[in-house]
């Protein structure tokens, strides 16, 4: 029995909450969100209680229930607080800028990489060497700072790349004589 799954989402104040069949929306002060659950789960509002219910005793519904539930909670964190994701560049000469619609990272190669910025999310660079990625969908602020931080992992040696903010870099020694 999943023990997140059995416990109910609270629904606070100033967040609209609808269930249609298989589909949630949800509505708040930063915006609107909605998720289709699968077949192996459903779901009931009772005043402000959400509650997901699993509809068979296999270990994939059990799994499938816990993670609705989890996905049900990010709606409502999202649609009240938001998510953000920080990333740390370090490196001579490394250094990110928004420019309009575009994110501009100077990270040694031979040209600057453009990064859109996908719609509904918000890149920020406090300082040439921070990047803030915020918005109201977990999943979509976790896939862009991930996206981000591809363009130049940071390496081993001496740690330069795009790393996450409070990450730790394995670090290797170098060649001795």
């Amino acid at each position: 029995m999943s023990k997140i799954g059995k416990r109910p989402v609270q629904v606070p104040t100033g967040v609209t909450a609808t269930v249609q069949g298989q589909q949630i929306k949800m509505k708040g002060p930063k915006g609107e969100l909605s998720m289709t659950l699968t077949d192996e789960v459903g779901a009931k509002l009772d005043k402000n209680l959400i509650t997901i219910e699993k509809r068979g005793d296999t270990k994939r519904h059990a799994a499938i229930w816990g993670m609705t539930r989890a996905m049900v909670a990010n709606l409502i964190e999202g649609v009240t607080k938001g998510y953000e994701k920080k990333l740390e560049i370090s490196g001579v000469g490394y250094r990110a800028a928004v420019q309009g619609k575009n994110l501009q990272l100077a990270l040694g190669y031979s040209h600057d990489v453009l990064y859109p910025i996908p719609q509904g999310i918000t890149i920020t660079t406090p300082k040439p060497t921070e990047i803030t990625v915020a918005g109201i969908d977990r999943q979509k602020v976790g896939q862009v700072a991930a996206e981000i931080r591809k363009f130049r992992k940071p390496e081993p040696y001496k740690g330069k790349g795009i790393k996450y903010v409070g990450e730790y870099i394995f670090r290797k020694e170098g060649k001795k004589k």
